[in-house]
């Protein structure tokens, strides 16, 4: 049985750029909303960013697919008149510029709230809107080093300060500010008016983060770290601090505590290190391991490779969790889908990226009425762009 959209209702205008907004705008996608990505003539930087099949990158595909594209110069004057144009219709408005930026466009809060009572608008940027520090370029790896995040994980595994691999204080910020947009629609049933969400990357990185709490309190961090070690078969990851695995092992699993005639507490901590890595080597045969492990009830997971469980994992396979789409060059290629399983909702991507304008004209007739002349119009005034395939 088919099921509706959650968000088939909802009108999207997407001016963001990278990853933080177009992250959030790709997950109301996904849940049914029509979000219309609003493309400056100089491009989304991140279509450059990765494998390229029609000239759509794989970076962006995974962040934008499923929505429309109008692309508008909105350095001119017709420009900004039609973004509010377009606001007057939409029920979203997602942005990532700069603090400051929307205000010099005209097309700031107080002036699309004046146009749109109704408007939710979510703004993010990497220290909000008015702080001391809103006029500073932000990006994740910015605020991984500011909110302490790249000094713990070096102090972690004893090496160099580096950057993290992903940028969680982008994709946390923008699932943040999905919260923030639902919990506004939803209090718009009630209101009958819309409002503007500030959030901040720092904020959703610290509220994100389950460790920076220890330090507001003048309490000993443990937090039970989870260690890697080598395993027959491959490295494995043990969840828990050592006390907890180590009691696991030795009451149920039999491991046996070391002989040591030395008292310290390091010795015997040592010791008992030393006999769960031996314990682990001892097999041959990974399944016996895994089996022990299950045994004993110890979270374990295999250290592999992002390519590896990519395209070995049964879960992933089980749970569709990557889909084929046209990739409109006579192939498929694959995209991550949302994590969403509703039981009486349908949820998922609908669509690849688009290209640059690629919706200029499906757009302005749906939302504003526009017929093809005054369409070519703004085409011909330099208002309106599109990518020639």
């Amino acid at each position: 049985m088919a099921h509706d959209y959650p968000l088939s209702d909802l009108k999207v205008l997407d001016l963001s750029r990278v990853l933080a907004g177009p992250f959030a705008g790709r997950m109301l996608a996904d849940l049914g909303a029509e979000v219309v990505k609003v493309e400056p003539p100089e491009l989304d930087v991140t279509r450059n960013w990765g494998h390229q099949v029609g000239n759509i990158s794989s970076y962006y595909q995974q962040q934008n697919a499923g929505k429309q594209n109008i692309s508008i110069d909105l350095r001119k004057p017709q420009g900004t008149a039609l973004l509010k144009d377009l606001a007057s219709h939409a029920d979203i408005l997602i942005e990532n510029f700069r603090p400051g930026v929307m205000t010099r466009l005209g097309i700031d809060w107080t002036s699309l709230q004046t146009i749109n009572p109704r408007l939710i608008m979510l703004s993010i940027s990497g220290f909000g809107q008015t702080s001391p520090e809103s006029q500073r370029a932000a990006y994740a790896p910015i605020v991984h080093a500011e909110t302490g995040t790249i000094d713990r994980q070096a102090a972690k595994s004893g090496g160099n300060a580096v950057e993290m691999c992903m940028a969680f204080a982008d994709t946390n910020a923008g699932l943040h500010g999905l919260v923030g947009l639902l919990a506004a629609v939803h209090q718009r049933h009630r209101s009958g008016h819309g409002q503007h969400i500030d959030i901040a990357m720092v904020d959703a990185m610290l509220a994100t983060d389950d460790q920076t709490h220890y330090y507001l309190e003048p309490a000993p961090i443990n937090n039970g770290a989870s260690e890697v070690w080598d395993a027959c078969g491959g490295r494995i990851i043990l969840a828990g601090d050592f006390r907890h695995v180590w009691r696991l092992m030795s009451s149920i699993l039999g491991v046996q505590e070391p002989a040591n005639d030395d008292p310290s507490l390091d010795t015997k901590i040592n010791a008992r290190r030393q006999a769960v890595a031996d314990f682990l080597v001892s097999f041959t045969d990974r399944e016996e391991l895994v089996k022990a492990l299950n045994k004993a009830n110890i979270a374990w997971g295999n250290v592999t490779t992002t390519s590896d469980y990519l395209e070995h994992s049964e879960v992933l396979a089980h749970r569709q969790s990557i889909v084929a789409i046209d990739d409109r060059q006579g192939a498929t290629r694959r995209v991550f889908q949302s994590p969403y399983r509703f039981s009486a909702a349908s949820s998922g991507v609908r669509g690849g990226a688009p290209r640059q304008g690629e919706h200029n004209g499906i757009v302005l007739n749906h939302w504003l009425g526009y017929d093809a002349p005054q369409v070519q119009a703004l085409v011909d005034q330099g208002v309106l762009l599109r990518e020639i395939p």
